[in-house]
């Protein structure tokens, strides 16, 4: 699976393909592409490139889907024995960004699991394969629940 670590608004985000990112509010309509240029961290299965501090060549290319707001959060000030106090709200807008391709300079794109490998179709009439029976365990010891006997000394 393809994934890169980009950087937009000063925040860190894990872009994988096909996954839709929330960023802060970048301001375009959406239907618009967009491109993030600050790569910093890019991976295809095995293969890692660890810019320093970018990816040089990396792109990460998406499709603004539209602008949500977040949950409100309530910022209240309060100055004991002064008879102040200051109740506010706020509701930040993201903007979605679908992540369509990432581009890796140097690296193919990495065929996914399994895929080399066909598997034949079973012919009908050949039952599956059954698995082995479990083995089960000794029974354990039966405790009454009462203490054992003291042994007196004498």
């Amino acid at each position: 699976m393809r994934y890169a670590i980009v950087a937009s608004g000063g925040k860190q985000y894990v872009a994988r393909e096909g996954e839709t990112l929330e960023v802060d509010r970048l301001g375009r309509p959406a239907g618009e592409s967009f491109e993030f240029s600050e790569v910093l961290l890019a991976a295809d299965g095995e293969q890692v490139l660890v810019g320093s501090p970018m990816v040089a060549g990396a792109r990460v290319q998406g499709t603004i889907q539209g602008e949500v707001r977040g949950e409100k959060i309530v910022v209240f000030r309060y100055q004991p024995k002064k008879r102040r106090r200051r109740r506010l709200g706020h509701r930040q807008t993201y903007s979605q960004v679908k992540i369509e391709t990432i581009d890796l300079p140097g690296i193919a794109r990495a065929e996914p699991a399994g895929a080399a490998e066909k598997v034949a179709p079973r012919k009908k009439g050949v039952p599956k394969k059954q698995a082995a029976p479990k083995k089960q365990a000794a029974p354990a010891a039966r405790k009454t629940g009462r203490p054992a006997a003291a042994k007196k000394k004498g």
